[in-house]
């Protein structure tokens, strides 16, 4: 999904001179000097949080820290919700707010050790740009804003959030949008994800996650010959699967990601699974494949139950499910960010990508992810790196676009109100 090149809308110029307004004032530029005063503070804040394991569903460690963070820079209510969000609030004038989330989790596996190393200007370590980078901006945000005493009309609520990666299934997000306070407040919502400044996610990469356990009587390879194999029927249903078709556009993808079973090579396994994982940007292509996957399995079951009587016993379970959304247009969020990139002369583009995003495009909720400045690569690999040269712009695009949609309130000199 890439940028285009229409003509500025009214809304889109309209909001372009509030961000030149927010650009233009004092308080932005006691913001910008402590920007710079910040990157230290940055760095040591994203290594102390990527070395503090947090596997998907194992986040708790790693949001103590954040909470105490969030405490020490004087953000109020700050607490955890049942999900295991960290939630904490900066009060505006209004209690309408603009809310700011970077996810918790990493992908690594829990007890696998995590140590942040320095080569050439760049830190290597898995997480550390996705979602480390995320949440150093987060954290950046909160206290560049408590350091310049700028204060907003709408209120700002940061929330690190759990359960984004993998089979999270952006629990943390949902339960953050579902009914309640917080959702009844929401002005706009700005997700934090990863490194760069080019990016920015309008549209949500919709998916559906199947685990398939077949289990059956099991025996021995010789003596027990003929009776089902649950290998041999999940096998019958990959073959059946890679006969569905796909398209292009919309583009749709299927994947069996994982398939275990079986205990030795001379023995019939007593039981069998694997994971599929089933992505395309519109729904209808998720519905109609979902149901072609179903039927493969159920089908390449009974083609191995035909050999014995004594039959496989099949489970199918939906272990994930992401929306395929997209921002509802026109959205004044999209066009403050990109009148900020315009300001800041960054050439950014419009992508679609699978992020806690999904969550409030949904909704219909005013939201866009970025980044949190600078780069990265090799994201989900021991090898994943971050080189922070950037980040300064990352924050400023952060912090003006969230001014913009908050708004500042100035006392009569034009100091922000303390």
């Amino acid at each position: 999904m890439a940028e285009t090149n229409a003509p500025p809308t009214i809304a889109s110029t309209r909001n372009l001179d509030s961000v030149l307004s927010i650009a233009e004032s004092p308080p932005w530029k006691r913001i910008a000097r402590s920007v710079d005063d910040h990157r230290d503070w940055l760095e040591q804040a994203q290594i102390e949080l990527t070395e503090i394991p947090a596997p998907t569903f194992h986040e708790a460690a790693r949001a103590a820290v954040v909470a105490k963070r969030f405490e020490q820079l004087g953000l109020v209510r700050v607490r955890l919700d049942r999900a295991g969000n960290v939630v904490a609030e900066r009060p505006g004038a209004s209690h309408r707010a603009v809310i700011l989330t970077a996810h918790l989790d990493t992908v690594v596996p829990a007890g696998v050790p995590i140590e942040v190393r320095r080569s050439n200007g760049r830190l290597y370590a898995p997480g550390i740009s996705d979602n480390g980078a995320g949440l150093a901006a987060l954290l950046g945000v909160a206290s560049i804003l408590q350091k310049t005493q700028v204060q907003t009309d709408l209120s700002l609520i940061f929330v690190a959030n759990v359960g984004e990666e993998g089979e999270g299934d952006l629990c943390g997000m949902r339960h953050l949008l579902s009914p309640g306070e917080i959702r009844s407040r929401v002005e706009a919502m700005l997700i934090l994800d990863g490194s760069s400044v080019e990016h920015i996610t309008i549209a949500g990469l919709g998916s559906r996650r199947f685990l398939i356990e077949v289990t059956g009587p099991g025996g021995h390879s010789w003596k027990d010959f003929g009776r089902v194999n649950p290998i041999h029927a999940l096998a019958n249903v990959i073959a059946q699967l890679g006969l569905i078709p796909l398209p292009s556009e919309p583009r749709t993808t299927l994947n069996v990601g994982v398939i275990q079973g079986g205990t030795a090579v001379n023995a019939i396994p007593s039981a069998a699974w694997m994971k599929v994982d089933v992505r395309s940007t519109r729904l209808e292509e998720i519905e109609r494949v979902s149901s072609a996957v179903e039927a493969a399995v159920r089908s390449g079951v009974e083609n191995e139950n035909q050999r014995c009587a004594c039959g496989l016993q099949l489970q199918l379970h939906v272990i994930g499910e992401r929306p395929a959304a997209e921002l509802a247009l026109p959205s004044r969020l999209l066009d403050v960010v990109r009148a900020s990139d315009k300001h800041l002369g960054i050439q950014s583009c419009l992508e679609r990508s699978s992020t806690d995003a999904n969550i409030p495009f949904s909704l219909g909720i005013d939201a866009v992810a970025i980044a949190g400045g600078g780069s990265g690569g090799d994201a989900h690999t021991p090898n994943e790196w971050y080189d922070p040269q950037g980040r300064d712009l990352g924050l400023k695009r952060i912090l003006l676009a969230t001014l913009a949609m908050s708004g500042i309130t100035e006392s009569p000199t034009g100091i922000g109100t303390v």
